[in-house]
This record gives C-alpha cells, sequence and structure tokens, in this order.
C-alpha cells in the first residue's frame, strides 16, 4: 500500500489478486504520532493569518506513519482471509523501509547541515525525528506482537508452521544440515573483526547474525558478522509427514544458519549470535547539469546509493548490551535510532508464506472484465474506430488493462496506418508489452517517442535498462526536462485516415505497468478529441524540445498550472456558495498536503462549500474544526486493491478532472503533471459514482477527526458495504 510517491508500489505486484470485504478496526485506530489538541471553537481561534489560523496543519510525516497503522489495522482484522493479513504485514514492514530510506533520511541530512527549516505545523527536523522514533518504536513493535500472537498461531492451526531448530525432529535436523553443507554453507562468507580484520560493510536492509565467538586456546573473545544470504529463499522448506495438503513448515534461514555457526568458525566457541538489519539512506539528488550525460550522473548516484549512511538499526530483543553497544560504535547510528523487536525481522519476507497454495486462505480470484467498448463483437472492431464513435473512460483494475489501454498501443504499433506514438514511461513491468509494442512499431518504421522518467525512484536501474533497450529498437528515448520528473501518464497516437490526420490519445493516473493495473485503482481517459490531441501535442513539444507552451486547452500541467487551475476552481465554488447557487467540492487522491490547496480548501469550508475528501495516505489538512473546516469531511479507504487515482469534481461548475498529481509540493512545483477535464456526461455520471459509493455513509472506511485521529467507521455493530467489492460486482 505504498503511496504515490515511495509509497506508489506494492512489494510484489505479481502476487493473484481476490476480492472480500476490506478489513476495518472495529475500534478507533490508535494514533502513533504526536495527538495534538482538539482546536478551540471558533470564537477562540488564535490571531489569523491571512485570514486562517495558525496551527492549521497536521504534520505530514506523522499522518503518514498513522497511514501504516492503518495498513496494520488490515493484519490484525480476523474477518480477512489469513494469508492476506499475513501479506498486509509484508507491505507494512515493506512500506516502513522505504519511510526510513527517504524521508527519514531526508531529515536527518536536515539535522546534520542545521538546517532550520520547519514543517508546516512548526516542528523543527530534529523535534520531527524524535517523534517519528517514539512512534516507531510503538507501531514496530505493535507489528512484530500482531505476527507473533496473531498470524503466526492462526498459520500454524492451517498447518503452515513457521517453526524454530529446536522445534524439529532428529531426521528432520539431520536433513536439513546436510541441505545447509550443499545449499547454504557455500554461500556464506563469516567476516571477523580484528586489528587485520575492520569492521565489515553492512548493506542496507540485509539481514545479519552478530556473532560472539570464544578462542578454546587463548580465552579471547572475537567479533563476526554472518551476512544471511539474501538471493535465496528466506525461509527454508522443511516437509513433514502428515502435512495437511502437502503444505511444508517454514524455517527461517538465519536459523539454519545459527544452528551451524560452529561449522563457520571450527574451534571456536559460540558464545552469542543476534539478528540485526540496517537501513540506509537511499535519498539522493542527482546534480543535473545540462553538459553531462544524465544517464551517467544516475548511474554514478545509483552506486554511491549502496554506501548511504545508516537511518535505523533493527536488532533482536534479547541482543546484549556489550553486543548492542559494539554495533552502535562501529555502525556510528544514534541510540535514537534503534529499534528492538520481538521475533523474526523483516516480516516483509512473509510474501512467500503468502505464495502457499492454499486458496482458501486467500481473497477469491478476480479476473478484470473487458470494457463494454472495447468487448467482443462478431465483426470486431478497432480501438480507433470505437473512439471515433466517443470517448471512453476506464476503470483499473475492475476495467481490464490489457484489453483497453495495452490493446490501444498494440494496436496502434501494428497498424499500418499510424505514424507516430508518442508516451511518457514512468514505471513499467519486468516484462512490459508496452515497451515491446514500442519496439515493434519503431521497427515497422513509425516515429515513436519515449520519455522515459530514469528518476523514478526505486525503479532507476529498471528504467536505464528499458531506455536503452528502446533506444535500440530506434525509439527516440527522452529523458525529460532538467530539475523536473515527468510523471504524467500520457500516451498520443497520431494516424492518417484518407487525406486527414486524426490523434488519439490516453491520459491516465496510473502507471502503463499490466502488472499492477491489477493491484493498483486507476482511471483513464481514451479519446479521440482533437483539442486534447492538440494539447498532448504541444505538451511533448515541451518535453522534447524547447517549447515552453504554459496554457493548455483541456489540460492543467504542472509545475505551472495544476495548482493554480485548482485554486481557481476552487474559489469559483465559493463565489457559486455567495451566490445562492449550488456549490461543492470532492477530491480523491493518494495524499493531500500541499498547504496552498489545504488554505483554498479551509477557504471554501468557511464560504459554506462542502468538501468531500478521500485520501489513500498522508493528509495535512485538519476537517471539522468550528470556524475553520466544519464543512470538510476526510475519509481513507484501503482494502485489497491499492486506491491510487486522482479525481477531481466541482459541483457547481459541473466540471470533472483526472490525472496523475497528488497534492503534493513535489508534485506540483518539481514534476510534470497532467490533469485532464472529463467532459462526457456518460463518463462524468461514472466519475461522480466512485465518489458515491467511497463516500457514502455505509462504506467501510476510516475517517479523520479534527485532533488528527483515524476512527473506523460505520461503528461497529452497523451494517456497512465494501467500496472495492460493490465496484467488483458491478463488473460481474
Amino acid at each position: 500500500m505504498n503511496n504515490g510517491d515511495s509509497t506508489d508500489r506494492l512489494p510484489d505486484p505479481e502476487t493473484p489478486d481476490r476480492p472480500t470485504s476490506i478489513g476495518v478496526a472495529t475500534a478507533t485506530t490508535p494514533r502513533v504520532g504526536s495527538t495534538p489538541a482538539a482546536p478551540p471553537a471558533a470564537a477562540a481561534l488564535p490571531a489569523l493569518t491571512d485570514g486562517l489560523p495558525e496551527g492549521r496543519y497536521l504534520n505530514r510525516e506523522l499522518s503518514w506513519l498513522d497511514f501504516n497503522a492503518r495498513v496494520l489495522a488490515l493484519a490484525e482484522d480476523t474477518s480477512l482471509p489469513l494469508l492476506e493479513r499475513a501479506k498486509f504485514l509484508a507491505i507494512f514492514a515493506s512500506n516502513l523501509d522505504e519511510f526510513y530510506m527517504v524521508r527519514v533520511a531526508g531529515l536527518k541530512r536536515r539535522a546534520e547541515t542545521g538546517l532550520s527549516v520547519r514543517s508546516a505545523d512548526g516542528l523543527s527536523p530534529r523535534a520531527q525525528l524524535a517523534l517519528i522514533a517514539s512512534s516507531t518504536r510503538e507501531l514496530a513493535n505493535r507489528h512484530s506482537r500482531v505476527f507473533l500472537d496473531m498470524v503466526q498461531p492462526d498459520l500454524a492451526a492451517e498447518g503452515i508452521s513457521i517453526i524454530r531448530w529446536s522445534e524439529l525432529s532428529d531426521v528432520e535436523m539431520a536433513r536439513l544440515t546436510d541441505h545447509f553443507a550443499e545449499q547454504v554453507f557455500p554461500v556464506l562468507t563469516p567476516l571477523a573483526v580484528d586489528p587485520a580484520h575492520p569492521f565489515p560493510y553492512i548493506s542496507g536492509l540485509s539481514l545479519n547474525l552478530a556473532v560472539t565467538v570464544k578462542d578454546l586456546q587463548s580465552g579471547g573473545e572475537h567479533f563476526a558478522r554472518v551476512k544471511v544470504p539474501d538471493n535465496v529463499d528466506r525461509f527454508v522448506r522443511v516437509d513433514r509427514p502428515g502435512s495437511r495438503d502437502g503444505i511444508p513448515a517454514f524455517l527461517p534461514l538465519e536459523e539454519l544458519i545459527a544452528a551451524h555457526l560452529d561449522v563457520l568458525f571450527p574451534g571456536m566457541e559460540v558464545v552469542e549470535h543476534h539478528a540485526f538489519r540496517v537501513t540506509r539512506n537511499a535519498d539522493f539528488e542527482v546534480e543535473e547539469d545540462r553538459d553531462e550525460d544524465l544517464l551517467q550522473a544516475l548511474e554514478r548516484e545509483l552506486a554511491r546509493r549502496r554506501f548511504g549512511s545508516p537511518v535505523r538499526l533493527e536488532v533482536s530483543d534479547d541482543m546484549t548490551e556489550h553486543m548492542l553497544d559494539l554495533l552502535l560504535r562501529e555502525l556510528d547510528v544514534d541510540p535514537a535510532d534503534v529499534v528492538q523487536l520481538p521475533g523474526l525481522l523483516d516480516l516483509s519476507s512473509l510474501w512467500q508464506v503468502h505464495s502457499v497454495d492454499r486458496p482458501d486462505l486467500k481473497d477469491a480470484p478476480f479476473v478484470p472484465a473487458t470494457h463494454p467498448a472495447f468487448g467482443e463483437r462478431e465483426t470486431p472492431k478497432s480501438v480507433f474506430s470505437t473512439l471515433r464513435e466517443g470517448d471512453v473512460l476506464v476503470h483499473h483494475p475492475y476495467d481490464s488493462f490489457s484489453t483497453s489501454v495495452q490493446r490501444f498501443i498494440e494496436q496502434a504499433a501494428a497498424d499500418s496506418q499510424v505514424l507516430a506514438i508518442k508516451q511518457t514511461l514512468y514505471r513499467t513491468s519486468g516484462d512490459s508489452p508496452i515497451v515491446n509494442a514500442l519496439v515493434a512499431a519503431a521497427e515497422a518504421g513509425k516515429q515513436v517517442v519515449a520519455l522515459v522518467e530514469i528518476k523514478a525512484r526505486f525503479d532507476e536501474q529498471a528504467n536505464i535498462k528499458w531506455a536503452r533497450k528502446l533506444e535500440q529498437a530506434g525509439v527516440h528515448v527522452v529523458y525529460g526536462l532538467v530539475g523536473l520528473k515527468t510523471h504524467c501518464k500520457t500516451c498520443l497516437v497520431v494516424r492518417r485516415e484518407g487525406s486527414t490526420i486524426r490523434r488519439y490519445c490516453h491520459i491516465g493516473t496510473g502507471n502503463y505497468n499490466p502488472k499492477t493495473a491489477r493491484l493498483y485503482e486507476d482511471v483513464g481517459l481514451l479519446t479521440s478529441d482533437p483539442e486534447i490531441g492538440s494539447d498532448l501535442t504541444d505538451l511533448f513539444n515541451t518535453l522534447t524540445g524547447y517549447s515552453r507552451k504554459a496554457k493548455y486547452r483541456n489540460l492543467l500541467v504542472a509545475p505551472h498550472g495544476v495548482r493554480a487551475g485548482i485554486i481557481e476552481r476552487i474559489d469559483r465554488e465559493i463565489e457559486h456558495a455567495a451566490a445562492g447557487r449550488a456549490a461543492g467540492i470532492r477530491l480523491k487522491a493518494n495524499a493531500l498536503v500541499d498547504e496552498q490547496v489545504i488554505d483554498a480548501l479551509y477557504r471554501a469550508s468557511r464560504a459554506g462549500v462542502p468538501v468531500e475528501i478521500v485520501v489513500r495516505g498522508i493528509c495535512a489538512l485538519k476537517p471539522g474544526v468550528p470556524g475553520l473546516s466544519e464543512n470538510i469531511i476526510v475519509r481513507s479507504i484501503l482494502g485489497r486493491f491499492l486506491e491510487h487515482s486522482r479525481i477531481l469534481q466541482f459541483r457547481g461548475a459541473d466540471e470533472f478532472w483526472i490525472g496523475s498529481a497528488d497534492m503534493m509540493h513535489r508534485n506540483l512545483d518539481r514534476r510534470v503533471e497532467v490533469m485532464v477535464q472529463v467532459k462526457d456526461s456518460r463518463l462524468t455520471k461514472q466519475l461522480g459514482s466512485i465518489f458515491d459509493s467511497a463516500l457514502d455513509p455505509a462504506t467501510r472506511c476510516w475517517t479523520l477527526e479534527s485532533d488528527g485521529t483515524w476512527a473506523a467507521s460505520p461503528a461497529p455493530g452497523t451494517a456497512a458495504c465494501d467500496h472495492q467489492v460493490e465496484l467488483m460486482r458491478s463488473r460481474a
């Protein structure tokens, strides 16, 4: 459940999907960050700044931790299938890793360099780090306890045991000793620490054993580090007689290694051993110079990433004080950055357990439906002829990506009348049919332009690979604009039809990735509207050449136009309300952080405009504050699919917009983002129905309170419906 930022990516996008009702905690979700005091009554508001009170924002980082707490609440929800609960434990762990590698690392860099820039809620970097450390310890321990006390026993009851070495029979121990000797021992490298051997480099996110051994002759004790191999499965399968349906038990690999440390250190006595794990700073800035090859600059920075400074040290809670002191000293870790945990470290490895063939413990299968506009007919129609009849709005994963957007690009690549294809690629899948289609189009002699964003965080290496593959096929590959990431999701196809040229377009909220399109909820517009075609032509000319186009007909384009366009439309809703006309704002996004947009929504609330917000992750806005935001509600929906679409509705103006931009500084100021207006009444009705379902009082969700806490809704015992399940049923 990652956020359109670092949290847009699920750890394993190839995981099969199944429907069920989402699990929402039946009690108020605990506040894991600091809990702001309830805002005072309107008459007692503090001095106004530009008409709005100080202290009107929630902290961005603590709001993110609240989001991950909601992910953890799904793992706690016993109404969910058991292996899906294990999956949410894995997602929580991966989310927290990225949060430390990027957000915490950035705060540490500011604190260490003495930058006094405060967050919008007035906290210094050091103050935020202290709150994050406290909240993370609480959350991480809760995460471990959910696994140890709830999920692991329930798995064992279903015959899926995660066992200790001491629980094995003599026969099993003998068999696994052979496995260790043949498969594990050859790849292990114990590293001693002594005057001739400096403390070894510990790579980020690697699992390690810290070992103390005693020389039996001299009696001296020495430290050694053994890295648990990360190129083999974390859990060793243990086939046990009488296991249900042949499901194996699982032995953590570090348990197998620990049981054979005497083989690694012959002639020495193993005094103690403990697991530990380091998280390193993985955030970096590419120094972009117009005179330097961006590809080379990025590859240089990627090589440096693995040597980032430590930002977190996770250790088993049985680690001795002496051993911990040694690690703190040698790794140069602040004691405040230590997280001591019971049980296993790195529960992101539970994806392996989730892959067990027990469909009865997973969501029921769901197969996306082909959109009716592209359905099978007696005489098959091309995507182009369908779009000439009218625009199409696709809603993934409920509408199939492969039979809509992917088919659009593949047909364009194969169509002899298509002259050019221009496309942005932010993230795509391993064996991408989209990349293959662009390669085929270029080889067929079409003009193909691919804007590959090689700075997409944690996908840099993959995107460099695709960029080179496309270049080798003759595709014109562009890496975007200096100083900006290209995050928009756009495709333009130019086709000759008789004596005319027609342009076909796709603009969406999600990446051109067929695998995540089955897991991420996104919308996209397919159209042959001439004005949108002209807009995309202008946009690609800006991205590939020296055009400085700033205004478009049907698009809002960041970094210049999205924030200003949204605020302008919020102000119009205020004018509608002032004139006694119908007004209202509905917003769906991954995150709401931008202070200018939040302030505009506050002004709308004060003017009597109803504001309804559906946000998956971070929200810095305080709803329900008398005199400030009593007309604003905020809710969050988490479940089987990652809610990812960005949709805006302005009721007074009767306008709907979709696009790639979240309401965050980086999206609005440092990225190329595109929002497009959806005008066809058939399609706006579809978008309205998405809001209607998400905002229905009976829909399971979390609601944000004015003090920053999130409460499960509707109340326990109240009849509830599931937004995602209802949408799946609508495609059945």
